[in-house]
């Protein structure tokens, strides 16, 4: 986690749906922060700063730092409403963590060798069941993104959760939680190329 993030935002008392229309005509965010050992907070953020923020991939699963009225908080982004068809953000929900206290995150997963695979060897096609990953771990251990190594894939074989090397600290929250070894990626041969096969 050598990147980090730091989000300036101010406490807002002005609540409803008029009041966060008036913040984003100005250029602000309306954002709220909750959960740890205190009250939610209500808060605005410049529009331009957490645009740019959002630019990065790694700030989506990082480890961040809310600063309200100049005091620091440690929080993960939990939830983010963007203008269905503008370049804006609507509303972010932010969540307090501990150092101690195990938290819940999605965070990507990243493919590799999918080109030099052993089924893309032989023509197959990669089919991504998944594009995520909910983990649980300790804010000290939270990972920009979880790899997925596709070199000894083979053709019509899955890879499931379980065949993931977790980052250290780090469990995957479908299989510890609820037993659920899910598919995260397949290859298999075209439609097309397995028809030509076949009258071969």
């Amino acid at each position: 986690m050598s990147i980090s993030f730091t989000v300036k935002a101010t406490r807002r008392d002005d609540l409803g749906k008029g009041a966060s229309r008036r913040l984003r005509h100005a250029g602000q965010v309306p954002a709220v922060v909750y959960g740890g050992h205190a009250e939610p907070v209500s808060l605005t953020i410049i529009h331009k700063d957490l645009w740019h923020s959002l630019e990065n991939e790694a700030f989506y699963s990082h480890i961040i730092d809310l600063e309200i009225d100049g005091k620091a908080e440690k929080v993960v982004l939990r939830d983010l409403q963007r203008h269905p068809y503008k370049s804006f953000v609507m509303h972010a929900d932010f969540q307090r963590v501990s150092a101690d206290e195990l938290m819940h995150a999605s965070v990507p997963l990243h493919f590799i060798n999918e080109a030099t695979s052993v089924g893309a060897k032989k023509g197959g096609m990669i089919s991504h069941l998944a594009t995520e990953v909910e983990i649980t771990c300790l804010p000290a251990d939270l990972p920009e993104f979880v790899e997925v190594d596709l070199a000894k894939l083979d053709l019509d074989h899955t890879m499931h959760l379980a065949d993931l090397v977790a980052p250290k600290g780090v469990s995957f929250l479908e299989l510890s939680a609820h037993n659920n070894n899910l598919g995260i990626v397949v290859i298999h041969m075209p439609k097309g190329a397995a028809a030509d096969t076949a009258e071969a």
